[in-house]
């Protein structure tokens, strides 16, 4: 076994690898950039090697600095994590010649799996299913909409070295298969510094399922069963269970053969996933296959009780599997959320700076897991990807497993940036998700407009009337309790209070009783009970006797809850002074539609109009890079520019002006 290994990669996957490798009683190295310099991923290994500037290109991507890091510090292998070098040959190639172990399969599986056109062209020659489309590159946008015409739109545009939904579009007419390859093919480039693109059939109405396979030297190749990853927004998962809601056992035993069966043809040795897209008919096709442990492998481990991480390295020592097929039982069913830096209420922007709060829930062994390579007061890089952590949790039934996620999204405290929480818990309560009939289109065909705070689902609005009225009461009544009162003229705490919400006046009655208040609204009584302190962003308590987990937060005279998504502000005030509070004017926000403002923090990279020009709507007005996805600024109506007031190259900050409108 390894004494000491080096894990060429940053954040949560980092910080999971070096968790693995401590239980295994193996040293760790970290490399970082300069920008990575405060990661808990540097703070949790056992040493540390800067590897150059923020820019992943110049740190992270440079072979030559992992395999100097590895010499210098005595590391006898690598482990790759997901993304960066973790499926590029060259680097699995380079590190064996150095005579350093790649924990991960040997480069000519890496090379033969892990490109997307060899990987079609080698599953088709194993009577593999795959889907029809070009598998060979393509070098112009006109090229690639003469292919899409032959094979027919809708058609799939995806970068061949792609991964993590990063050069990846779907196209259903000319222009958006002309568009989507320019797009592909620059994302491509700048994330892996390969800008091949391959062009196949969209297949309508699919669901995304994947078999985790592992492998060792010995022989012996095995399938952990599957993982749903349907839930998709932009192509990238948003959330992973296992198992299958979908399959059969009939289905599920002919997928897992059939991803060894092509496992075995590259002799592959570690973990891997074999993609497939499934139709409605339970008919599949092999999509691809990531030779790399993958961001969702957790309830993977949570339905088998493996650690794959310990696996790979078993197996890149030279170990055998220590089971056989048939020791590989599926138990429970296990979920995961990607906790994301987004805005969901302004079009999953990415939102980076720093975690002035971060809490996440308590980790229950078998039940809740919080896989995160961020920390309290740490910051979000616009360098990077754009996630946070991953919230995984474990039932016995499917319908406990939501359960367990809706109560730990709840108790999940992101203070600072954005997060997609709020999304994530709408998700949760959704009847289509909880009756396990969907697809990949779920989120566009259930929320086609995009999504706001109306579509976060409350069904207990007096919960939430209640809770402000118990902490209101809660501050009031320890004020009351100053010391230094006049006699006589002490401070006078009454029972009846106005809550108001959105413009809209509740009256309610809140008198003590034993750890906590009971509440009159709307002629009913809700008993809240809890020891909440004040200041704590985390609120534990029952509501007639029912258990409830909500987050609160003061802001000047407001209380912000946050319950099951829904984020509600709160005021709670005495009858005077609510009636006072109506006759104040309201502030009319400022006209800005003759600005284009940044939507969010990140580099400029194009300017796409010239000062002077009519554009017309729906015309490119910008492209901002961020969080290593491109995202286009299009022009909401007709308009003619005035003042470029920003320049291609420029660092931008949230709502800074680009450009300005006659």
């Amino acid at each position: 076994m390894f004494k000491k290994i080096l894990i060429a990669n940053r954040g949560e996957i980092a910080c999971r690898v070096i968790q693995t490798a401590r239980k295994m009683g193996i040293l760790t190295v970290a490399v970082y950039s300069e920008a990575d310099c405060d990661s808990l991923h540097v703070e949790l290994a056992d040493e540390g090697v800067c590897i150059g500037p923020a820019a992943s290109k110049e740190s992270y991507l440079v072979i030559d600095k992992i395999i100097a890091a590895c010499k210098q510090t005595g590391a006898e292998a690598v482990h790759p994590g997901y993304g960066f070098l973790s499926e590029n040959q060259e680097f699995s190639r380079r590190l064996e010649e150095e005579g350093i172990i790649f924990i991960g399969p040997k480069h000519y599986s890496v090379g033969q799996m892990g490109d997307k056109i060899a990987s079609k062209k080698l599953a088709n020659e194993a009577k593999v299913n795959t889907i029809p489309g070009y598998a060979d590159a393509i070098d112009t946008a006109e090229q690639a909409v003469e292919i899409a015409k032959g094979i027919g739109y809708p058609v799939m545009i995806k970068a061949s070295a792609g991964g993590g939904g990063k050069g990846l579009r779907v196209a259903f007419d000319d222009k958006e298969c002309f568009e989507g390859f320019t797009s592909c093919r620059n994302e491509a480039k700048t994330a892996f510094g390969d800008d091949r693109i391959l062009i196949e059939k969209y297949v309508l109405e699919p669901r995304h399922i994947e078999i985790q396979v592992l492998g060792d030297a010995h022989g012996n190749t095995v399938y952990l069963h599957e993982r749903e990853c349907s839930i998709q927004r932009r192509h990238q998962k948003v959330i992973e269970e296992a198992p299958s809601p979908f399959l059969d056992p009939a289905t599920r035993k002919a997928m897992g053969e059939q991803a060894v069966a092509l496992a075995k043809a590259v002799n592959y040795q570690s973990a891997g996933t074999v993609e497939f897209v499934v139709g409605a008919d339970k008919s599949f096709y092999f999509l691809e296959m990531n030779t790399r442990l993958q961001v969702e492998h957790p309830v993977t481990e949570m339905i088998t009780g493996l650690d794959l991480v310990e696996q790979m390295i078993r197996v890149a020592a030279g170990e055998k599997l220590a089971f056989k097929q048939e020791d590989l039982k599926i138990n429970g069913w296990a979920m995961e959320c990607r906790i994301n830096a987004e805005d969901p209420f302004r079009g999953f922007l990415p939102s980076t700076g720093r975690l002035v709060k971060f809490q996440p829930p308590v980790a229950v062994e078998g039940q809740v897991r919080v896989d995160t390579g961020v920390y309290d007061g740490g910051e979000i890089s616009m360098y990077y990807d754009s996630m946070i952590a991953k919230l995984i949790v474990h039932g016995a039934t499917r319908e406990q497993a939501i359960s367990r996620m809706r109560g730990a999204l709840n108790a999940f405290v992101i203070r600072g940036i954005s997060s997609n929480i709020p999304f994530q818990s709408a998700l949760m309560q959704h009847p289509r998700f909880h009756s396990g009939n969907f697809n990949t289109g779920f989120i566009a065909e259930e929320y086609p407009k995009g999504f706001d705070a109306s579509m976060v689902p409350h069904d207990d609005p007096a919960l939430l009337i209640s809770v402000a009225a118990f902490v209101h009461r809660r501050y009031i009544d320890r004020a009351a309790k100053v010391s230094g009162q006049l006699a006589g003229h002490e401070r006078k705490v009454g029972d009846d209070w106005v809550v108001l919400r959105d413009g809209e006046q509740h009256l309610v009655n809140a008198t003590p009783v034993t750890g906590g208040y009971l509440i009159a609204y709307k002629g009913e009584k809700y008993e809240i009970v809890s020891n909440w302190r004040l200041g704590q962003p985390i609120m534990h308590g029952t509501c007639n006797g029912e258990e409830f987990t909500l987050q609160l937060e003061r802001r000047g005279i407001r209380y912000r809850l946050f319950h099951w998504g829904a984020q509600v502000d709160l005021t709670v005030l005495t009858a005077h002074a609510a009636a006072l509070l109506a006759l104040m004017p309201e502030k009319a926000p400022p006209d800005l539609s003759k600005f284009l403002l940044s939507p969010m923090p990140g580099l400029l990279r194009e300017v796409s109009v010239k000062e002077g020009q009519e554009v017309k709507a729906g015309e490119k007005l910008a492209v901002i890079e961020a969080m290593k996805m491109e995202n286009i600024l299009k022009a909401d109506q007709d308009c003619k520019v005035r003042k470029l007031v920003a320049k291609s190259g420029e660092s931008l900050s949230v709502d800074q002006v680009i450009i300005e409108f006659e």
